[in-house]
């Protein structure tokens, strides 16, 4: 009998890492470093989430969402420094 779990768990990682990525370089496009608070809360709530579903790989999926959300927090601000060395487009129509 073949166990799919470890196999379903690494392709929704891998899909939540590569849609993690896009997200923040938009949200810093249209927000700027504002957004991270949206990340935090996101955050929260799926760790929360993550304590309180019994299914298991729910549980694992819900917490590696609520630390991709953590992580990109620090990477709205990379992305940041990103867009000042000219790497990124900027927001001509954000306000600063």
């Amino acid at each position: 009998m073949l166990h799919y779990n470890g196999l379903l768990i690494g392709i929704a990682v891998f899909l939540m890492i590569g849609i993690f990525h896009p997200l923040v370089i938009k949200a810093e496009y249209y927000w700027g470093v504002r957004s991270w608070w949206l990340f935090f809360i996101a955050g929260l709530i799926s760790a929360a989430a993550s304590l309180l579903v019994i299914n298991e790989i729910v549980s694992i999926l819900l917490g590696v969402l609520a630390f991709s959300c953590f992580w990109s927090i620090r990477e709205i601000f990379q992305q940041k420094r990103r867009v000042e060395k000219g790497w990124f487009p900027q927001n001509p129509k954000r306000k600063k």
